[in-house]
């Protein structure tokens, strides 16, 4: 099935130790879901590579006989136009000195991504979900203005690690046209429990 466009990204930070979505003053939004929207900009792209691995080939026989399949555990080279700078700090580990400083943790969080895109006819949504997975920065291109603005978007890069409740694989898909798709069920399953609280700013919806 053909896709087209990139309509939204979802984030969110999860415990480690209860796996439940972190809200409030310590998530990214009162509910803890944050989603890209047209305040901040927007997400401009989400490269998803290592979807699957390369089996191992058994020969036998003087022949192929079989392929092992091995896990696979996707990486998302994500652009975001404008992240909030206390997302994107949550997002990469980055803890405050209180007094306007941050400081890189050792000790990663964990963090659920969902990359939403639309099939051709715009009828329907597939989306790339990732439940447990880390997110970094590895540079940033700083460069003068000059006749024209030289703007550094949020490069990150995500994770994805393994998740028990899917066979301690990185990623689940799932199509909105399929019988049976609740877009709520999706959301908690994949961020920790997630309940929307009511709609604002650019808290769940």
């Amino acid at each position: 099935m053909a896709i087209v466009g990139l309509k939204k990204t979802y984030l969110a930070l999860i415990d480690k130790k209860t796996g439940k979505i972190i809200n409030g003053e310590d998530g990214l939004t009162e509910d803890g879901l944050y989603m890209s929207n047209a305040k901040d900009l927007g997400t401009s792209s989400a490269n998803i590579t290592n979807m699957a691995t390369n089996g191992t080939q058994i020969f036998g026989d003087n022949m192929l006989t079989d392929v092992t399949q091995a896990k696979s555990f996707p990486q998302v080279a994500g652009v975001w136009n404008n992240l909030p700078f206390d997302v994107k700090a949550k997002i990469k580990g980055e803890e405050s000195d209180g007094k306007g400083g941050y400081v890189q943790s050792q000790d990663l969080p964990q963090v659920a991504l969902i990359v939403e895109s639309e099939t051709i006819d715009r009828t329907n949504s597939i989306f790339y979900a990732f439940a447990n997975g880390q997110v970094t920065e590895t540079a940033v291109n700083i460069q003068t203005d000059n006749a024209a603005e030289n703007r550094v978007t949020d490069a990150l890069t995500y994770q994805s690690l393994g998740f028990d409740a899917w066979n301690s694989q990185g990623m689940k898909t799932f199509y909105s046209g399929d019988t049976g798709f609740d877009k709520t069920a999706m959301l908690k399953e994949v961020m920790g429990g997630y309940t929307a609280s009511a709609p604002s700013g650019t808290s769940g919806q």
